[in-house]
C-alpha cells in the first residue's frame, strides 16, 4: 500500500470530511485546505502527491488555481465538482488537470485516478532526481556510477592507491568493470600522460615480451586481463620482467630498462589456480600486493537505477534522443533481473532503450527480451551505417580522453577523416568527456 500524500482543497467542510474518509481508508494521509489561495503556502510547507480541488469556490476558483501552478514542478491536480459540465472539464483538460471528476464520484474510479496521478508524480520527481545527481557527477564519480557502501568504499581505495606505483591486482565477475577501475587508477596517477596499454593475458606470447610490446607503455601502465589464464612460459617471463623492471635481453643486446605499473585483473580464483598449479605462486605474491574487489551488480541494487539513468543519458547523446523517462514498470524491471553480465550488461541495456525510444516505444522489459533473441538497430542501412561510425567514434574519443591522434590511429583512419566525420556525424567531443 502506497503512502499518498493527497491535499483536498473544497469551500464544503461535510464534501472535506467525505473525502478524508474515503482517502483514510484507502491507507493514504488527506491534508484539507478550505480556500484555494492557501495552496501555494502549503505545498511549500507540506508537498502533497495530489491536488484533489473543487471547481467553484469562493475567491479563487479550481480553474484559477490550476492556471497559477507551475507545471513543471507542482503536482498534479484533479478537479471535482457537482456543477461540470462538458466545457468545463474541456478548459480543465486543457489548463493542464490530470483529471476531472464530477460529484456525486464513483470512489473507486476517484481513488484510481488520483493512485495513477500520485504515482505519476512521485516518478516525475524521482527522474527529475536522478538527472540532477547525474548533472553533478564528475572525474571519478562519473566514471564509476553508485551510491552504495561498496561504491564509495572502492572510489575511496582507487584515491587512496592512484599516486602509489605498487601493483593492483583488480577481482571481479566478468562486466564489474575492472578494466575501468584499472583506467581510472592510471588516469588519477603520476603518469597519466603516459600510455595505457591493455592486453588480454590468454593470448600473450614470449615474443610479446621480447618485440617492444611492453616497451610501448614505457613512463605509464601495463593492465593484464584474465591474469589467472596467462600461460606458464610467460608467467616466468613476466615475474623476472616485473623483478628487475626491465625488458629481457635479446640476440646479445643488453636488457632495456622498463618504467611501467603493473595491473592485471581476473574474474577466477587464482588462490585455486595457485593451488592446482595452474599459476605461479611467486607471480601471484608480485600482482598483488593490493587488491581491489568490484562488488557484482546484483550485490548493490541501490545503485541500479541511477546507473542505468547514467547510461541511457549516455547513449541518448549518443543517438541524440531525448533521455526516456523511468516508469514504476521499467525500475520493476531492473529490480527482477540478476544481472549476471553485471555493469556491462547493463549499460547494453540501456543502449538498447535508448534505440526503441528513438522509434516513440519500448520499455526496459523489452530491451532485457531484446538482448536475449538479438539486438535492436536502426531501420535502415544509412541509418545503421551512421549509428555503428557514432558510437564506435564516440567510444574511442571516450577511451583516449579526447586525445585525437590517438582516436585517429586506434581507429585506422586518417585525422582529416575523423575531423569529417565528427562534423558529418555530428559528435560532441566535450559533452563525451
Amino acid at each position: 500500500m502506497s503512502d499518498w500524500n493527497i491535499m483536498v482543497v473544497d469551500d464544503d467542510r461535510e464534501m472535506r470530511e467525505s473525502l478524508v474518509d474515503l482517502i483514510g481508508a484507502a491507507g493514504w494521509r488527506a491534508q484539507t485546505l478550505s480556500r484555494a489561495s492557501e495552496v501555494e503556502r502549503q505545498c511549500r510547507q507540506d508537498p502533497p502527491d495530489v491536488i484533489l480541488s473543487d471547481v467553484r469556490m469562493p475567491g479563487m476558483s479550481g480553474l484559477d488555481l490550476l492556471a497559477s501552478l507551475d507545471p513543471e514542478t507542482s503536482p498534479p491536480i484533479v478537479l471535482i465538482s457537482a456543477h461540470g459540465d462538458i466545457p468545463m472539464a474541456v478548459q480543465a483538460m486543457q489548463g493542464g488537470a490530470y483529471s476531472f471528476v464530477e460529484k456525486p464520484y464513483e470512489p473507486r474510479r476517484l481513488l484510481s485516478i488520483l493512485s495513477h496521478a500520485a504515482e505519476q508524480h512521485r516518478m516525475r520527481a524521482t527522474n527529475q532526481r536522478l538527472r540532477a545527481r547525474l548533472s553533478e557527477l564528475s572525474g571519478l564519480d562519473r566514471a564509476l556510477v553508485g551510491q552504495s557502501a561498496e561504491m564509495q568504499r572502492l572510489r575511496a581505495d582507487i584515491l587512496d592507491l592512484a599516486d602509489s606505483p605498487a601493483a593492483v591486482l583488480l577481482r571481479g565477475e566478468t562486466g564489474t568493470g575492472k578494466e575501468l577501475v584499472a583506467r581510472a587508477l592510471h588516469d588519477l596517477g603520476p603518469s597519466s600522460s603516459g600510455p595505457f596499454l591493455a592486453l588480454n593475458s590468454a593470448t600473450l606470447t614470449p615474443d610479446h615480451l621480447h618485440d617492444g610490446t611492453f616497451q610501448a607503455a614505457s613512463g605509464g601502465t601495463v593492465f593484464l586481463d584474465e591474469i589467472a589464464a596467462c600461460p606458464a612460459d610467460v608467467q616466468a617471463m613476466l615475474l623476472r620482467l616485473i623483478e628487475d623492471r626491465a625488458l629481457p635481453p635479446v640476440g646479445g643486446q643488453p636488457a632495456k630498462p622498463l618504467d611501467v605499473r603493473v595491473l592485471s585483473a581476473s574474474n577466477e580464483d587464482i588462490e585455486a589456480a595457485v593451488a592446482e598449479g595452474r599459476f605461479r605462486q611467486d607471480l601471484f605474491y608480485r600482482l598483488n600486493t593490493f587488491t581491489l574487489t568490484l562488488p557484482p551488480l546484483r550485490a548493490r541494487p541501490e545503485d541500479l537505477v541511477l546507473t542505468f539513468t547514467h547510461f541511457m543519458a549516455a547513449s541518448a547523446r549518443l543517438y541524440e534522443v531525448a533521455t526516456p523517462d523511468m516508469t514504476p514498470e521499467d525500475i520493476a524491471a531492473l529490480m527482477e533481473h540478476d544481472w549476471p553480465g553485471n555493469v556491462r550488461e547493463l549499460r547494453s541495456v540501456a543502449e538498447r532503450r535508448v534505440l526503441q525510444a528513438r522509434r516513440g516505444a519500448g520499455s526496459v522489459a523489452e530491451a532485457l527480451s531484446a538482448g536475449e533473441g538479438g539486438q535492436d538497430i536502426p531501420p535502415t542501412l544509412r541509418e545503421a551505417v551512421a549509428a555503428f561510425e557514432r558510437e564506435l567514434i564516440a567510444r574511442a574519443i571516450t577511451s583516449h580522453q579526447g586525445r585525437m591522434d590517438a582516436v585517429a590511429e586506434a581507429l585506422g583512419i586518417g585525422r582529416r577523416t575523423l575531423n569529417e566525420k565528427i562534423v558529418k556525424l555530428d559528435l560532441d567531443k566535450d559533452a563525451l568527456l
